[in-house]
Order: structure tokens, then C-alpha cells, then sequence
């Protein structure tokens, strides 16, 4: 069926957009689209399809029929025969061994534009491994279509394809491809992995992996190291590869003085996701008023430090960054092997008063593998992959806490980023190795004794507390949620509340 899609460069994309009326050129140069309803990914809509010889766990996601996805599918090819098409022949990742061709019609022309700044260029003489089909504008009818609501976003690996309708917000672009490679590449013994990478002037480089406020992004914009990419990385035999070529970026509170590298990417061929603006269209990133998820899309090349191959080798150091608002974990303590495998499936940080309807106050949240949204397999075969690569590679892991020490939030002040920052250089440097550590089985922690230079709270958090009491009962409850969390993945890891000090 011919879609009479149009392949335009991005200049024509901005042209296109500006025409339509789907997007706004801003004073920096930046493309903005607002997104409408949906400000965020939509995880609950999110279907695969069953057909014969599907290897994903069935008990692990939601499903359509292929009668279901064929006649939605139909539905989406004349959505687009009706309102054109727009066409994109990318690839995903960099190393060559694994390189995907993608193909993408958008029916927004600034959706194409972002595709095309956050993939690689491919070839369109070469059939696509992957077709991904966005129709913002059409609505599912659950009744009929077996969906959850009128938003969609289903991936049949069958056949390469990927629907996504209902919804404007152009992550399910992104985060579709990424879900796929989460099968693909680990078919190949390749770990898809969600975190940003970085390289130093010796080679050594440094994976960052955390949920969405630990500080990912910000602490891989280090002026001292290139950048391989800021979210989506494969780890194969030889080393590291960004999936990617480019970055997307929140953008609240972005100021020149904090983020000097991302302010000046934003610029024309940059595209603004529902940042507000004033009347002579200069961003204004600390609105909130359409939501906390402003987004920025920009191509790697766009980034002074970047490492222009997006790809390096074996990781030297891993870092984990959990935003703990108990105050109980420490700044930084070294985890085995086995330790990491379990912070791993924990995925863990602190959900904040504010960020969504209904939370008071702070609550612990995880998240599998640091992506459980993205993963197609059970959590455990990634965690599992992660801790052989740890002991094969001899890698040095680390768990910081970009949030609360010593006092939960509300009775102590955040880690200071200069903190954290230097915490990390040094952790990237070496010069943890050695250094005495006491043992928390618990939390599966390898805390040093003392930092020097570093306040004693920030490395023995119970000091920091103004009352022992407090200090245990948030202790108790971190350790219960962590333990009933590792339970789904690892039973014979739960530690009885008999022997944790909580009471049943």
C-alpha cells in the first residue's frame, strides 16, 4: 500500500511544520510543539502481538491478537493515505556489527524532524528491519480495537512493525526502537542498557545509570570527558555503543550557568517539546505550567564534547545514582558483583511530593533494570548479563545518592552537586580502590569509612540524624521495600522481617 510519503531534509521538516501550524520557531532557533494531552510516555498502552513463536514471556506484557493488529494496522495505513506521510530511512546503533535499518512514517512533519536528529542515517535502497508507523491524530476504539484507551503504541516483532497513535508525545518514537533493541541485541549477547556513557582522554570510560531526577544527564556533561550518548547504550564484545545519535534531554530549570552544553544545543534543527514561551518567543524552561517533562531533541554533533564514533571500550567504572529522600543511603558505597546485580533489579530512587497526584510524601520507587518500561525479557537475564560482563571486565561499581543524606527531604538539604561531582571523579579515577569499607548486608553496600574532605554524615548517614529513632525507622522501611522488591526476582534473596528488625 503507498502511503505517497515525502522524504524532506531537516530544513524542509522546520519549513513543513512551521506551515502546518504543529510547531513554532523560537528565538534560539529551536523548533517547539506542544503535545497536548500527553505530556509523557503512556507504559498501560503499550501492546505486543501474539503470534506463533513469540519468545517474550507472556506473563510480562499486554497482548493483541494478530487479527487485532491487522485490522489497527489497516486503520493507520489509510489514516496516512488520507493525511500524507513523511518518511525517514535511519539505523540504530553505531557499532557496524549490529547497525538496524529503521524506517519511520510520521504524520506530523516536526515528528520526522526528531527521528531524524535522535537517529543515524541510513540507506533507503535498504529494506528496514523495523517500520514504525505515528498517527498522533488517529484514536483507538478500545472496543473494537482490544486497546486500553484511544492511545496505542504496539510492537510486533514478527513482522517489524510498530503502531503508535493517540498520542503526540514523540518519546514513543524514541523509546519503541529502544524497547525492540532490548530483544534484538540481547539475542546477540549484546546488553541493551538505559544510561548515559562517557569516555576520558585515557580511554576509560564510565556508564551512569538512574531514573528520571538522579542526575544521569547532568553528571555525564562533564567538560573533562567526550560524550558516547546520554541514555541508550548497547554493551557488546568489544565495548560500548550508543544506540543512538542524539540526545534528548529534560530541559526544566535549564539555565546557561548549570548546563552550558545543552543550552547552547538548543538551536535551529533543535526540537522543544511544551516549553512555554513569552511574546518574543524566548524559551522560558523554568515554566511548568504544561509540565515537569519539557523535553529537548538535538543531534550529537550538536555537543562540543561529544565522541564522534559512539562507541568506546569495556566500561572501567558503572555508576548507579539513586535520589534517596529517606536520608539513609549513603553519598557513595562500592558494590560487588553480586550487589550490583541486585541494585540493578532494584532500579531504586525516591518518587517526590508534587510530582504526581496524590503522593504526600516521598515514596520509594523502582524500576527493573533502571527501564522496566523497555524491557521485553524478564528482568533477571539482564541482571544476570550485567553481572558476568562486571566479573569478565573486572569493572568497579559504584551506588551514589544524588539525593537526601543524613536527614530524609524536609530535615536536610540535597547533596550539593559539587559534592556529587567530585564523589564520582573520584570514584572514576580509582581512588576508592582500597580504601576501608564496613559492610551493610541489608542494603547490599560497601560504605568507606571516611572520605576526606567529605562530611562524616555524608558517608555514615545515621550521624546526620538528629534523633537515632528516626534514623531507624527510615532504615527499616528502605530495607523492607528493598527486600520485598528483590523478592519478585530473587526469593531466596529476601531476608526475613525477623532478621531485618522489623516488625510483621
Amino acid at each position: 500500500m503507498s502511503l505517497n510519503a515525502r522524504a524532506l531534509s531537516p530544513i524542509e521538516l522546520v519549513e513543513a511544520a512551521i506551515q502546518r501550524q504543529e510547531a513554532v520557531l523560537l528565538a534560539n532557533g529551536a523548533l517547539c510543539a506542544n503535545t497536548g494531552k500527553y505530556t509523557g510516555r503512556s507504559p498501560k498502552d503499550k501492546f505486543f502481538v501474539a503470534y506463533p513463536g513469540c519468545p517474550l514471556p507472556r506473563e510480562q506484557h499486554q497482548w493483541l491478537s494478530e487479527e487485532q493488529f491487522q485490522a489497527l494496522f489497516s486503520k493507520v495505513q489509510a489514516h496516512l493515505q488520507k493525511t500524507g506521510a513523511f518518511v525517514f530511512d535511519g539505523a540504530v546503533n553505531h557499532h557496524p556489527e549490529y547497525r538496524v535499518p529503521v524506517r519511520f512514517y510520521t504524520e506530523f512533519a516536526w515528528h520526522n524532524l526528531f527521528v531524524q536528529q535522535l537517529f543515524l542515517p541510513g540507506n533507503p535502497a535498504q529494506a528496514p528491519r523495523f517500520t514504525v508507523y505515528a498517527t498522533p491524530t488517529l484514536h483507538a476504539d478500545p472496543a473494537t480495537d482490544g486497546t486500553r484507551s484511544e492511545t496505542f503504541i504496539v510492537l510486533h516483532l514478527g513482522r517489524g512493525i510498530v503502531l503508535i497513535g493517540g498520542t503526540e508525545y514523540a518519546g514513543e518514537l524514541k523509546k519503541s526502537i529502544f524497547t525492540l533493541m532490548h530483544h534484538t541485541l540481547a539475542e546477540q549477547d549484546v546488553m541493551p542498557m538505559h544510561c548515559s556513557a562517557t569516555v576520558g582522554e585515557a580511554g576509560d570510560v564510565a556508564l551512569f545509570f538512574g531514573l528520571s531526577g538522579t542526575g544521569k544527564t547532568t553528571l555525564s556533561a562533564d567538560p573533562l570527558r567526550r560524550l558516547i550518548g546520554d541514555d541508550e547504550h548497547g554493551w557488546g564484545k568489544d565495548g560500548v555503543f550508543n544506540m543512538e545519535n542524539g540526545c534528548y534531554a529534560k530541559c526544566i530549570d535549564l539555565s546557561r550557568e548549570r548546563e552550558p552544553d545543552i543550552w547552547d544545543a538548543i538551536r535551529f534543527g533543535a526540537v522543544l517539546e511544551n516549553v512555554v514561551y513569552d511574546e518574543r518567543r524566548n524559551p522560558l524552561y523554568h515554566d511548568r505550567s504544561l509540565t515537569e517533562n519539557t523535553r529537548a531533541a538535538y543531534p550529537l554533533s550538536f555537543i562540543r564534547n561529544a565522541e564522534p564514533s559512539g562507541r568506546a571500550g569495556h566500561p572501567n567504572v558503572i555508576v548507579f545514582l539513586s535520589a534517596d529522600a529517606s536520608g539513609v543511603l549513603p553519598a557513595i558505597a562500592r558494590l560487588s558483583p553480586e550487589d550490583a546485580q541486585k541494585h540493578f533489579l532494584l532500579g531504586y530512587t525516591s518518587k517526590l511530593a508534587g510530582t504526581e497526584r496524590g503522593i504526600a510524601r516521598p515514596e520509594p520507587t523502582f524500576s527493573a533494570c533502571f527501564g522496566a518500561p523497555f524491557l521485553t525479557d524478564r528482568p533477571t537475564r539482564y541482571a544476570n548479563m550485567l553481572m558476568e560482563r562486571i566479573r569478565r571486565h573486572q569493572v568497579a561499581v559504584y551506588l551514589v545518592n544524588t539525593g537526601w543524606v543524613g536527614g530524609g527531604i524536609g530535615s536536610a538539604p540535597r547533596v550539593p552537586l559539587a559534592v556529587t561531582r567530585e564523589l564520582v571523579r573520584k570514584a572514576i579515577a580509582g581512588e576508592f580502590e582500597g580504601v576501608a569499607t564496613v559492610r551493610d548486608d541489608e542494603l547490599f553496600l560497601n560504605v568507606p569509612v571516611t572520605i576526606p574532605g567529605v562530611p562524616a554524615e555524608y558517608v555514615q548517614p545515621a550521624k546526620g540524624f538528629a534523633d537515632a529513632s528516626a534514623y531507624r525507622a527510615a532504615r527499616e522501611e528502605l530495607v523492607r521495600s528493598f527486600h520485598e522488591t528483590l523478592a519478585r526476582y530473587m526469593p531466596n534473596t529476601s531476608v526475613a522481617a525477623a532478621d531485618i528488625g522489623v516488625s510483621s
